[in-house]
């Protein structure tokens, strides 16, 4: 673990060479300083190194043929000139050179013919803060308003740090690389997909109320997922005796980002709550998922039949299932443990969690394990799930 700065990451350097992803203001950057002081660094948000490289990519070459065998070479923004993959494969081969390839956008690296290395270079994601992270500086008020990215949070002034990082994202992400072709279309659909936060992705509707095609709605939400803004949560679909449900849900990545493209920084209202809270679990899930390997798949479970009824997130390891449900209120009712209770009778369901607002923990007779954050928090932090 890294240790020479403020908020040690639990993201760990391999010892190969590895993509690194993850949205702007996660802190790669910093990570990578800190990680890897003597590497060779090309920043290409440099805007004249881009251009020289862009303009004659033998320059990059032509530095790394002064370079020791196995020096680590640092490429940051590698998305915006992906041809330099190229090069990195050679040196790898040729010279045992070692590349950390830093990006934020995975859309221009997705491209039919640009060279991912075939696999000599691993992937490894860079999140937002995690309260192991944070430590004694965590405050879940803090995170659920304002969202746990590094740059906010590190921030004096977090309401307008996160409005100028939307417009940033907008101008330097967006528009600067050419993603979409109406802007101001693009901009008037991020809102409207931030009411979608934990919830089912229906993309008809959200094409209605943002005024544009489906299809140009389906654009709109590959790039923010390209762009490492937010993601899909598949539904379990067991293929015995009940249908599921087909349409995914849809996450952000933060819940800053979910209220700042909403431009709501108020306190949070009861009706926002349950789906910021929903959101903070489910990335809680995703982060230690990728950094611990705790399963090898991740679904929401919510049969046909019985449409009221729901489990958040059903966790695949090997033949095994772990249900998780998140409640963002301090008590908790029988009627909220009704999709753990349904679930049951879903084959190999090993362990069933609520995860509440509340201190305590509890069990019910049936075996259902209801723990506070903060507690399924350190759970997941010991890989214990």
């Amino acid at each position: 673990m890294v240790t020479a700065y403020k908020y040690p990451r639990i993201l760990r350097p391999p010892k190969q060479s590895f993509f690194l992803m993850g949205s702007r203001g996660t802190g790669k950057s910093t990570w990578i300083h800190h990680s890897f002081p003597q590497a060779r660094t090309f920043n290409l948000l440099d805007e004249s190194l881009y251009q020289s490289l862009l303009r004659d990519i033998s320059l990059f070459s032509g530095e790394l043929n002064t370079l020791s065998q196995n020096t680590w070479v640092v490429v940051d923004e590698v998305q915006r000139l992906p041809e330099l993959l190229n090069e990195a494969h050679r040196f790898i081969e040729t010279k045992n050179l070692r590349f950390v390839l830093c990006g934020s956008s995975a859309r221009k690296l997705k491209k039919q013919g640009t060279n991912l290395l075939a696999g000599r270079a691993l992937k490894r994601t860079m999140y937002p803060f995690v309260p192991e992270e944070l430590g004694k500086d965590f405050d879940i008020e803090t995170a659920l308003a304002f969202g746990t990215l590094p740059v906010i949070w590190q921030s004096l002034s977090k309401k307008e740090s996160l409005s100028a990082y939307v417009e940033l994202y907008l101008k330097e992400e967006i528009q600067a690389e050419a993603l979409v072709r109406n802007l101001p279309g693009f901009a008037r659909f991020l809102p409207i997909a931030a009411l979608f936060h934990a919830q089912t992705l229906n993309t008809s509707g959200l094409s209605r109320d943002a005024g544009v095609s489906r299809t140009t709605v389906s654009g709109y939400i590959q790039i923010l997922e390209d762009t490492l803004m937010a993601f899909r949560l598949p539904a379990f679909e067991g293929g015995l005796r009940v249908r599921e449900k087909r349409h995914p849900k849809f996450y952000w990545i933060d819940a800053g980002l979910v209220r700042a493209v909403k431009k709501q920084f108020s306190p949070l209202s009861h009706e926002e709550r349950g789906s910021i809270f929903e959101g903070w679990v489910a990335n809680l899930l995703r982060i230690y998922g990728d950094y611990h390997d705790l399963f090898d798949d991740w679904y929401y479970w919510s049969p046909a039949e019985a449409k009221q009824t729901e489990v958040d997130f059903l966790l695949k390891r090997r033949n095994e299932f772990i249900a998780v449900e998140a409640k963002s209120t301090p008590t908790v009712s029988s009627i909220q443990l009704a999709g753990l209770r349904a679930i049951e009778e879903l084959k190999n369901v090993k362990r069933r969690i609520l995860v509440y607002a509340g201190k305590r923990t509890l069990r019910t007779p049936d075996g259902i394990d209801i723990l506070p954050l903060s507690e399924f928090t350190q759970t997941l932090e010991r890989a214990a799930l």
